[in-house]
């Protein structure tokens, strides 16, 4: 029975394993790599956690065990330099690394490569930050629904009427660039415009001259046919004779109202065919 008797037996009595373990610790810690059997790889890892954990502390005591434990003062110096400098800081265990090799030819034994992890920790990434939660949706009551809806509407409401705004300009600004393309063409066409105003208004004179001649000459027939015989009845022919007068009046003010509405015309026309042949001659300049 192998009561109190912890560790691995190596195939060695006890005073040959402990030489063993310290020679194969303080190769590893001068070359940073061996290569060795699988179960002695595996017995001397908590040496080493050790020795570098007495490195971290750094006092005089942690400084003497690792001596009596490797039996190298040199060897203990460099590893808490090292240690001093910064390696194995940011770890704090699994200072050792064991990578399989196969089996060994001739016995059969699991060969190993045993090398300390001088590289830095890799912080893991937070598993909240790469896939974040599903936010849950809210519940909307039947008013907020019912106002969103309103809004929509009423947005809806005036794109529609900025948008029938928008072609009523259009098409007055189509209306207008038609206008002037046929004033354009009238004035290149060698402005007859100038001759049909002066028509126009020479027919408007003659009219009103014909109405003035009209209104006279009914005037003076209705003066010859008034009765001459009825002279106890003295009131009815000056009646009569007034009622002539106002109709004579009112044909002479119609007459002249013709007449100056015919001159006004005139007067128009004449500005307007001459801002146009004014315009005309600026674009052919």
């Amino acid at each position: 029975m192998r009561h109190n008797m912890k560790g691995r037996k190596l195939g060695t009595d006890k005073s040959h394993t402990k030489a063993m373990k310290k020679s194969l610790v303080a190769a590893l810690f001068l070359n940073d790599r061996i290569k060795t059997i699988e179960s002695r790889a595996k017995e001397i890892r908590p040496d080493v956690d050790k020795i570098i954990t007495w490195a971290k502390r750094g006092d005089l005591h942690s400084r003497r065990l690792a001596i009596a434990a490797l039996g190298d003062k040199e060897l203990v110096r460099e590893v808490f330099e090292k240690v001093a400098q910064g390696q194995f800081q940011d770890r704090q265990g699994g200072y050792t690394r064991i990578m399989k090799l196969g089996p060994r030819k001739g016995d059969n034994a699991p060969m190993v490569i045993m090398e300390l992890v001088t590289e830095p920790v890799r912080k893991k990434k937070d598993d909240s930050s790469a896939t974040p939660k599903k936010a849950t949706p809210r519940r909307v009551s039947k008013k907020a629904a019912e106002k969103k809806a309103e809004e929509t509407l009423a947005e809806a409401v005036e794109a529609t009427d900025e948008a029938s705004a928008a072609a009523a300009e259009e098409q007055e600004k189509w209306e207008v660039a038609a206008a002037e393309n046929e004033v354009n063409e009238v004035v290149s066409e060698g402005y007859p415009v100038k001759e049909d105003v002066a028509e126009v208004a020479e027919e408007l004179e003659e009219g009103a001259e014909a109405g003035e001649a009209e209104a006279e000459e009914k005037a003076e027939e209705k003066a010859e046919e008034k009765p001459a015989a009825e002279k106890p009845e003295a009131k009815k022919p000056a009646a009569k004779s007034k009622a002539a007068e106002a109709e004579a009046a009112k044909e002479a003010e119609a007459a002249q109202e013709s007449a100056e509405k015919a001159e006004a015309a005139k007067a128009k026309n004449t500005e307007a065919a001459e801002a146009q042949t004014a315009l005309a001659g600026e674009k052919h300049k």
